[in-house]
């Protein structure tokens, strides 16, 4: 591919991202100056949208391919198993997110020219350039748990000339060394706030991937930290996917743990709660995410719908209670099961009510509030809260 067509490629996605209003135009220069190309290793695996898989492409076997992924609004994995092997494996680990998720959580942050920035979780580097870029080198200081993954973005950061201090540790301990910063942004997922984030950016922001243990889907949450970094409070923005962080991913032991013998032996009942009223459209659904709020230490998992009918199981995190509805075409009422202490499909179903009579609330009007003592959620106003 000739330079002209990469370059058109860039371009035509920097139209796209502008028109679909998720990038601002304040961050149109960073755009253009620093490549999202110039941040990736020669084999990538993309996620290809039309199949919901990854494919392996090589930059020195398919260039152009290589190329029009690099220049996509797609994500990018770029390493498995937190790179304990060469190829793909069973987990990414560390990724290239969509540019258009990429700049619409930068024009979420609301920098202003003097901010300083603390990144958590730098993985390719591009977003840390691209903040330096704005905002200076001096201004962005980003944290790597991964030492190759760290050592990889510091070269590709310093050939675009923006490299800046990139700190090898767990992000989730902040940096009070390097503190105050006006902002946090976090590029991992997170199911806890650390304490250190508020400590670290008094009267600041931070801005986060937040969600619960329920399901892999995370919430853009946007927190104000009070003067005194006691407190931390804000609004969700909507539905994102990010991989978690290593200390906080999910704890679930796996099906079988839980039910080693099938639904023999477990409470049998019915409900007339239908798929599309638990799980909506799509995995990013609102009900979902409210849900998991409320039902806590619950994991849920949706099966493939096979001959007509789709399993919905939820494990108990903190024991080994479980429950299993099980919704058939064709049949007014799902038939369910529920083993253990919790009853977990009760759990869920009042979770579920509430969320429908509080007229079936999207991310905006839910908000989290941290302080050293805990996290709460809550709908409309941080007074009506409950411990999540």
């Amino acid at each position: 591919m000739t330079l002209i067509g990469v370059e058109g490629e860039r371009s035509e996605l920097g139209r796209s991202l502008l028109e679909r209003k998720q990038m601002s135009a304040d961050w149109l220069p960073a755009f253009a100056a620093v490549p999202r190309s110039a941040f990736l290793p020669d084999v990538i695996w993309p996620f290809d949208m039309g199949t919901g898989t990854t494919v392996a492409v090589d930059r020195r076997e398919e260039p152009d391919l290589w190329s029009s992924y690099a220049n996509a609004d797609v994500p990018i994995v770029t390493q498995w198993d937190d790179g304990a092997g060469e190829g793909s494996g069973s987990v990414p680990t560390s990724s290239a997110s969509m540019p258009s998720v990429v700049f619409r959580m930068l024009s979420a942050l609301e920098v202003e020219p003097t901010h300083r920035v603390l990144e958590i979780g730098t993985g390719t580097g591009w977003n840390a350039a691209l903040l330096a870029h704005r905002l200076g080198v001096a201004n962005v200081v980003s944290i790597e748990i991964d030492p190759k993954v760290a050592d990889a973005a510091r070269d590709r950061l310093a050939a675009q000339q923006l490299l800046g201090p990139v700190l090898t540790r767990d992000g989730t301990d902040g940096d009070e060394k390097g503190a105050p910063y006006d902002r946090i942004i976090a590029t991992a997922g997170v199911r806890q706030i650390p304490p250190a984030w508020l400590r670290d950016a008094p009267g600041g922001m931070i801005l986060a991937p937040w969600g619960t243990h329920f399901g892999n889907g995370d919430a853009l949450v946007r927190l104000r930290v009070s003067e005194d970094g006691g407190c931390a409070e804000g609004c969700f923005l909507g539905p994102v996917e990010f991989m978690k962080v290593r200390g906080q991913r999910s704890p679930f032991a796996g099906h079988d743990v839980y039910v080693p013998d099938g639904v023999a032996g477990a409470d049998r009942s019915t409900t007339t709660v239908t798929e599309e009223q638990l799980l909506g459209g799509d995995r990013f659904a609102a009900q979902r995410f409210a849900v998991g709020l409320l039902v806590r230490n619950c994991y849920q998992q949706v099966a493939d719908r096979r001959g007509g009918a789709r399993p919905v199981w939820f494990y108990g995190l903190t024991d080994r209670s479980w429950a299993c509805v099980m919704f058939q075409d064709g049949r007014m009422e799902a038939a369910v099961w529920q083993s253990g202490p919790r009853r977990l499909w009760d759990e869920v179903a009042t979770a579920l009510a509430w969320w429908r009579a509080a007229g079936e609330p999207g991310y905006e009007r839910l908000g989290l509030t941290v302080t050293a003592h805990g996290q709460r959620a809550w709908l409309d106003r941080p007074a009506a809260s409950w411990d999540v």
